[in-house]
């Protein structure tokens, strides 16, 4: 059986969220009829400290709706060199606000107010408009890190100092509110808008959620529907989501603990550089220096039924997930010991 450590969306519904989407109450979600899916709204925007709340087929969809919420033509979206919305969204926010996009440097994908203002253009016929800044958290390209607080008081201070918006790509937000034992509002409330992602740590088989506020609603829903994310009985589907806040949120901490214990294991190994993080979440980078051969391990490794997400040449990523046990955290541990002094 292959142990997929890809990415956390590779993970399948367990038998007991299947049991609730079976037996979920449903109505025509474009008309909001759907009761499950006006449940799952509702929760997540109670829980995120915001007003409203939309589901979405997908977290990409929900960032690409927040991004037209606060730009337009011209104007400019400020994020991480390495942010999701920025280079895995098929440039959408060029496509769908016809904005630009303008990155703030950073390997660990978290950045100051200062590196806020130093982005910030003069008001000029010339130059476009900063509107917004996107905050990825947790980050992904990263290393899987939460965002101190401190950093995003400070970022959201300097921003509503300048007239920016804020939106928060939280697709893992509730690997970071776990991780840094916070109440995810406390994460979440700064911002005008927050995407969460169901089908990543969660576990969820698909779907979103933009958290809001009431004003914006109308705005999203027709977005929404612009886009083709309009569904009919969605319950079936946001039934997993409510499972999934009540059950999956907490256990987020044995994510973190294997991914932890497997980046104690691969710094053992002489033979790479693992990626130290302050506080470690369900993600562990690490590099194969130019004496060894990356291919040979990632080949070595498929053929002891182990993937992974090779990030760049020499880069790779291991996700820890709701379908990754002990056991197999030993298997991947000693397939690594195998292969290393041969590659």
């Amino acid at each position: 059986m292959l142990i997929d450590l890809f990415s956390d969306t590779v993970t399948r519904p367990t038998q007991a969220m299947l049991q609730a989407m079976l037996v979920a109450q449903v109505g025509d979600e474009q008309r909001g009829e759907d009761p499950t899916t006006l449940a799952l709204e509702q929760q997540v925007a109670q829980t995120l400290g915001q007003q409203a709340a939309t589901f979405l087929p997908s977290a990409t969809m929900a960032n690409a709706i927040a991004i037209q919420l606060f730009c337009g033509p011209g104007d400019e979206v400020l994020s991480a060199e390495n942010g999701h919305v920025l280079n895995y969204e098929a440039g959408g926010a060029a496509v769908h606000a016809r904005a630009a996009v303008r990155s703030i440097p950073t390997w660990t994908g978290i950045f100051g107010s200062n590196a806020v203002l130093a982005r910030l253009r003069q008001d000029s016929p010339h130059a476009p408009r900063p509107r917004l800044v996107v905050v990825e958290n947790t980050t992904n390209a990263g290393g899987g890190r939460p965002w101190p607080v401190e950093e995003l008081d400070s970022v959201a201070s300097a921003a509503r100092q300048h007239g920016l918006s804020l939106h928060l790509d939280g697709s893992r937000l509730f690997n970071a509110a776990v991780a840094m034992e916070l109440p995810p509002s406390r994460i979440a409330s700064p911002f005008d808008s927050v995407t969460v992602c169901l089908s990543k740590g969660l576990g969820c088989p698909v779907g979103a959620v933009l958290a809001h506020s009431q004003a914006r609603a109308g705005q999203v829903r027709r977005l929404k529907q612009l886009m083709g994310g309009a569904m009919r009985q969605s319950g079936i589907l946001a039934a997993a989501g409510v499972y999934a806040l009540q059950h999956h949120v907490d256990r987020l901490a044995e994510d973190h603990r294997r991914a932890r214990q497997l980046a104690e294991g691969l710094l053992e190994l002489p033979q790479l550089v693992v990626e130290r993080v302050p506080l470690r979440t369900n993600m562990v980078f690490f590099e194969v220096p130019d004496r060894h051969s990356p291919d040979q391990l990632e080949q070595g490794l498929a053929a002891d039924n182990v993937r992974l997400s090779r990030m760049h040449a020499r880069r790779f990523r291991a996700v820890t997930h709701l379908d990754f046990d002990d056991e197999q955290l030993e298997h991947v541990l000693r397939a690594f010991r195998r292969l290393m002094p041969q590659i």
